[in-house]
């Protein structure tokens, strides 16, 4: 049965399952759900804990399922936790997770615990994981940029602070979240830092940004999304900040041709006669950046798009040590001019913000 996050804390006060399977690529978000249900656990008695990571391919799933059909001699109730980092179990496994599942499902005396990373469409389909819902299963997501400054509001809440009201506020979270973007669990530890230097109470912008250190991280595949957005500042960050993180120049420019090559097949099937929503679901375009597509193909004219696809050309070049006529030899600073002129042209009214 498929849980809400949102919706842990009232599901563990009314009540607790026996087998949870928690599976997103938010380390900070898994591990306070991980903490929630121990907490509810344990207040119902189950006393005892046993942990096993699974890693390698000859890994023996018998300890597991033999943890699962004991019952302790010091406690009637025991926690069995099992992660499994690459959510890959393998044949073997998958046939143990299914055993496991069977075994304990319902069972009183044991809560088990199973922990995944992000999965794909064809590990959800699998049998093994549909055998662990049957149980309570929570996909934890992570935090979208757009609604970072409300998380970290909330969690300022908490612990008794917030920000200005008005302007003032919005620009010291835009602030906060530009200082942390891609980085939840060092936000999370900036806000706690923030109840030990402050009062509770309202901060002010001066006090947050005396405070907040940076310690974003960016991900390249998130980069075409500031850029698709028109969002210049955002994206000069971003490419700062992969630049420091020694990011490879030539993953990034793949990630910016990419998408331009696929605005310009989604183009020409629309000049076909194809639907924009089918041209998109044939060039495998989803989530947030179908809807940025959406909103940026009217303003691209055939001339743009095939403009834009030769400097990346040109710029393919360059992050491969060739020089290029009118162009930096540097591959960051064409790099660069390249997500600008594809920023410009999907922003064409840029204010001066933005620029």
């Amino acid at each position: 049965m498929q849980l809400n996050p949102s919706k842990l804390d009232a599901h563990l006060h009314k009540g607790l399952g026996s087998l949870y399977t928690l599976h997103g690529d938010e380390p900070l978000l898994i591990l306070e759900a991980q903490d929630a249900i121990r907490a509810a656990a344990r207040s119902r008695g189950f006393t005892e804990r046993s942990s096993h990571t699974v890693s390698g391919a000859y890994f023996d799933w018998s300890e597991i399922l033999a943890a699962a059909g004991s019952v302790s001699l010091f406690a009637d109730k025991q926690i069995l936790e099992v992660s499994i980092p690459t959510g890959k179990p393998g044949k073997e496994g998958g046939v143990a997770l299914q055993r496991l599942a069977k075994q304990t499902l319902g069972s009183d005396s044991i809560l088990t615990m199973v922990t995944l990373p992000r999965l794909d469409k064809t590990t959800k389909g699998s049998n093994w994981f549909a055998a662990l819902e049957a149980g309570m299963t929570l996909e934890v997501a992570s935090v979208d940029r757009s609604a970072l400054p409300q998380w970290i509001a909330q969690r300022m809440a908490a612990q008794g602070q917030r920000v200005a009201t008005g302007i003032e506020g919005q620009q010291t979270l835009q602030f906060f979240t530009d200082q942390v973007e891609g980085n939840l669990l060092a936000a999370h530890q900036e806000i706690q830092k923030l109840a030990l230097l402050f009062a509770p109470g309202e901060l002010s912008q001066s006090q947050i940004e005396s405070a907040v250190q940076n310690v974003a991280r960016y991900d390249v595949f998130k980069l075409t999304e500031s850029v698709l957005s028109g969002q210049y500042e955002r994206m000069l960050r971003m490419l700062s900040g992969l630049q420091a993180e020694d990011c490879s120049a030539v993953l990034v420019h793949y990630t910016l041709a990419e998408d331009i090559r696929a605005l310009k097949r989604v183009k020409a099937a629309i000049s076909q006669g194809r639907p924009l929503p089918v041209a998109l679901r044939e060039q495998h375009i989803w989530g947030t950046k179908e809807r940025l597509f959406e909103r940026v193909l009217p303003r691209l004219s055939d001339a743009a798009l095939a403009a834009l696809l030769q400097s990346a050309h040109q710029v393919d070049g360059i992050v491969k040590g060739l020089k290029q006529p009118d162009w930096p030899d540097d591959p960051w600073q064409a790099l660069q001019r390249l997500a600008f002129d594809l920023c410009r042209q999907c922003a064409p009214a840029m204010g001066k913000g933005q620029r």
